[in-house]
Order: C-alpha cells, then structure tokens, then sequence
C-alpha cells in the first residue's frame, strides 16, 4: 500500500493505491501552510478505506513549497557563492543578472578563488586553501548561513568542489554547503545559479520536511517519506533537505508520469488542467521529455533537469470575460472556485460554469447556468479549445498526428477531438492523475558530463556512463533487479579537442522494498 499525494496552487490531491490499483482518491483545497491540506487528504483517504495507517509502505509526495519560497522570496537563507576559476571568468562574477529583490532576500554575496579544470579535467590553477578559508570568513561574519560552490568544468573534475566542502564543515560547522556538480549540468553560470537556489532553500527545506514528517505522524503513518523530483523519479527525505531545487518542477511531472501510468499509454502528450493553468507537455518512453535548453525560475537561468512544459492561463477556475469579445482566462479565482463559481453559488462566471452549461460536467448546481446564452457558452468553448489546441501544437516535434491524454479536475475542458490527435484519452481517476504519478513514481539517476572518446572506445565509454546511472539509481534505493536505462543521448562537442562527447545518461527502477 502506498499514499501520493500532489500539491498543487488550487487542490491537494491524494491517492491511496494497493499492488498498483487505485483504492481511494481525495482531492481538497490547498492550503496557505500546505500540510493542513496534506492532512486533510489523508484523513480523507482513512475514511474512504479504512486502512490501517501501519500497512502503508511508503507516502510520496510532489509539493509547491519550495518553488513559492523562491517565487516569493520568503524564508531563505543567506547564501554565498564560491566559485573556483581564477583568473578565468572574473569577467561574469557569480549572481550576475539575477534580479535585485532576490539578490537582497538571500544576502548574496560572491567570491571567486583560483582553480577550476579545463574540459579534459586539467587544473587551470591550484587550489588555495587560505583563499577559501578567507572567503568563507568573511561571509560568516556577514550572517551566511549556506554556501553554493561551483568550479569551472566540475561535472569532469569535482575535486576542488569536494576539497571546499570538506573544509568548510569541519571548520564551519553548521554551514550547508551545496556542490554545482551534483545539482545541474554542464554550462558554469546556469549550473552555479541552481546551486545558489538550492543553497537558499535549505533553511526552507529543513522546515518543510520536519513539517511533512509531523504530518504523517498525526495521522499514525511511520512509513518512509519520498518527494518528487522534476524528472519524475523520487528521492528520499535526507535528499530532499540536502537538494530541494530537486522538486521544483515535480507538479505536472506527477500529472505526467500518471497519465502514462493510467492510459497505459507512454508515447503521448498530456493536457493537464487544473484550476489556474494548462500544463501541456509531451511523454517519451513513459517519462516526461526534458528541456533542451535553460529554465529560467524566479528571473534566474539555470541548468537542472526540468520537464519540458508549456503553460497557458487557462483552467477550471478562469474568469470568462464578456464585455467586448469573450475571453477566457488568464486571470482565475483559483481554489476559491468553489465559492465564487456560478454553479457553486457565487456571482464569478468561470470556465467550469461553461462547462457545466455545456453539459460537458454535472457538478453544482446546473440551474444557475442554465440562463447563459448558448453562443456565449459555444464562443467561450471554442476559445478554450483554439488555446489547448495551439499549445498540443507547439509540443509536437513531428507533423505525425499523436494520442493526447487529458488530466486534472478541469480537462472537462478538453474537447473530444482534437486537429493533429489520434485520439483524446480521459482515463479513470483522470482528475487525480497527479497524485497517481507521485504513487507510482520510481527512483532515478542521471550522469551527465564530458567524456574523451578515442578511436574505437565509444562502446566502452556508453557502458561506463551506462554502468554508472544504474549504480546511482541503486545507491538512491532502486531495486537493483528492476533498473533499466530511460535515456542516453550524446553529442560530439566539435570546438573540443580529443574527440570530446557530452554523454547523458538516465536510469529508473522501482524503489525497493522496505523492511
């Protein structure tokens, strides 16, 4: 037995599954501090089934605490930046373009040390011990409590990452320490910028595990707790305080993986609609297609794995406007949909009255709709739909018409057919897709990093990475019987010398089980 639960702006959505069947779902208004809805749903849940809190395995989660903190600049701690490159990239300093507010809600400060590795792993300069020791001197004396280190080329050599890390918690104890190399990927100003997220959020993240922890132990639940990563794979608790840029993305994520779970289809794209936005992105072999380029968060660019993802302002809970031509959306009443909508007693026409007037849902109250005008119901429909359509478009990579999968509380927007889509899929517990997604999740691991390829040894160096996804993905609690590699991708880097290749690795199996 196993509990997923998926936090999202509007609706907690939980889901209590056995041997991989669906055996109760909850859904329930978010609230502002999280875990009261969290609790909320898994008592809902202990009614529904009447399970005994004792024979749940484990509880996943996929939460928005950590994407708010940084979108609202609220509780972060203050981070320094360490970067090891001199005399390179003095030119770019670390924190450069970040936007002010942010800057001055962490207390940013930066320095750069002498160090760093060319792409082949050579030293452009060494290390220098009482460099770092000064630097992190002074930014203890100005009130940092965590500290992100990045190096030039570290994902090839983290030595001096490491070196750093060592002195500073046997020194600073107390001080967290992020490493660039463990949190993003190749590209030095996007990778160190996620560290520095990552470094701001761990005040946050001590908070909200404890918090998350407390939770399920009201509810009589001591089984293991896992949260959500971006990729859609799980990490454990100690994970998640050490990297909570990790979950940033882990809402459609879950959306996704549960739509593949669900349709039984793995090849798709998937509308996810909530009561504020459409998330629309696109499955490869049951896992949501990654962004190829950096992902800005915050005002911040970065490198990390996040799904490829458009948005559009369109949901259950959109207004329709109809003083001049009828829009719909992007402006919502969000959770409060149930109080404002027509259908629900309220004076706001909102996606779902369409809806409902459409006969298209039979939720509320359908006599409060049933005066709206049929070419306003049509027009508004038909807006909602041109806008789902354009965004399924632009998804695509290929003019091969695709299966499209619609999930969450409002895909009762998504028409039934749709231009360039074999079919429309709503599969059961389709409004709670998302928290099927955190259930069913596996455990992941990626390699990501420059190799020097010789004549006649791509072979050897494919398996080496592939050798190493599979012993990440274990050491993170996979079952070792059930990992499999998801993706490799590689590209030659011609403007490299020694046949350079940056080689990406992805490997998932099922968590293992507990005793």
């Amino acid at each position: 037995m196993r509990i997923g639960i998926d936090v999202g702006g509007t609706n907690t959505d939980a889901v209590l599954t056995e041997g991989g069947q669906v055996r109760s779902t909850a859904k329930t208004s978010t609230t502002p501090d999280v875990t009261t809805g969290i609790s909320r749903a898994v008592d809902m849940l202990r009614r529904q089934a009447q399970f005994d809190p004792a024979d749940i395995q484990a509880v996943m989660i996929g939460t928005t605490h950590f994407v708010n903190a940084l979108v609202e600049a609220k509780g972060l701690a203050p981070t320094a930046a360490i970067r090891f490159a001199l005399p390179a990239t003095s030119g770019l300093p670390p924190l450069i373009a970040w936007p002010e507010r942010l800057v001055a809600a962490i207390k940013g400060r930066s320095y750069l040390c002498h160090g760093g590795h060319e792409f082949d792993g050579r030293t452009i300069s060494p290390f220098d011990e009482g460099e770092v020791v000064a630097a992190v001197e002074d930014a203890v004396d100005n009130g940092i409590r965590s500290i992100a280190i990045s190096s030039v080329f570290s994902p090839v050599n983290a030595e001096f990452e490491r070196q750093a890390e060592e002195l500073i918690t046997s020194r600073f104890p107390g001080v967290h320490v992020s490493l660039s190399h463990e949190i993003g990927r190749m590209g030095l100003l996007e990778r160190e910028n996620a560290t520095v997220i990552n470094g701001c959020l761990r005040d946050v993240a001590e908070h909200v595990c404890t918090a998350l922890g407390d939770a399920l132990n009201r509810a009589g639940i001591s089984a293991p707790l896992f949260l959500s990563q971006n990729d859609g794979t799980l990490m454990d608790i100690g994970f998640t305080r050490r990297y909570p840029v990790a979950t940033f993305a882990s809402g459609p994520t879950n959306s996704m993986r549960g739509a593949a779970y669900l349709s039984g289809v793995d090849q798709c794209v998937v509308v996810d609609i909530g009561g504020t936005t459409t998330d629309v992105g696109m499955l490869q072999s049951g896992f949501p297609r990654e962004a190829a380029t950096e992902v800005e968060v915050a005002g911040v660019r970065t490198n990390f794995r996040m799904p490829d993802v458009l948005s559009i302002g369109i949901g259950g809970g959109s207004r329709v406007l109809r003083n001049g031509p009828v829009t719909v959306g992007p402006d919502s009443v969000g959770y409060q949909v149930t109080q404002q909508a027509l259908v629900f007693g309220g004076d706001t026409l909102t996606a779902t009255d369409i809806a409902v007037a459409a006969g298209r849902a039979d939720i509320g109250d359908p006599a409060r709709v049933a005066h709206l005008d049929k070419t306003l119901v049509s027009t508004a429909l038909e807006h909602i739909a041109h806008g789902i359509q354009d965004v399924v478009d632009r998804m695509r990579t290929s003019p091969t018409p695709v299966p499209v999968v619609a999930v969450g509380g409002g895909s009762i927007l998504v028409p039934d057919e749709l231009d360039g889509a074999t079919k429309v899929l709503r599969p059961e517990h389709f409004a709670v897709a998302n928290a099927v997604g955190a259930a069913m999740a596996q455990i992941g691991a990626e390699v990501d990093r420059v190799f020097s390829v010789a004549p006649g040894t791509r072979d050897a160096v494919l398996d080496q990475a592939r050798q190493e996804a599979v012993a990440k993905a274990v050491a993170a609690g996979a079952e070792p019987s059930t990992v499999h590699i998801v993706d490799v991708d590689e590209v030659p880097l011609a403007y490299l010398p020694g046949n350079a290749t940056r080689i990406r690795v992805k490997a998932a199996g099922d968590l293992a089980a507990t005793s």
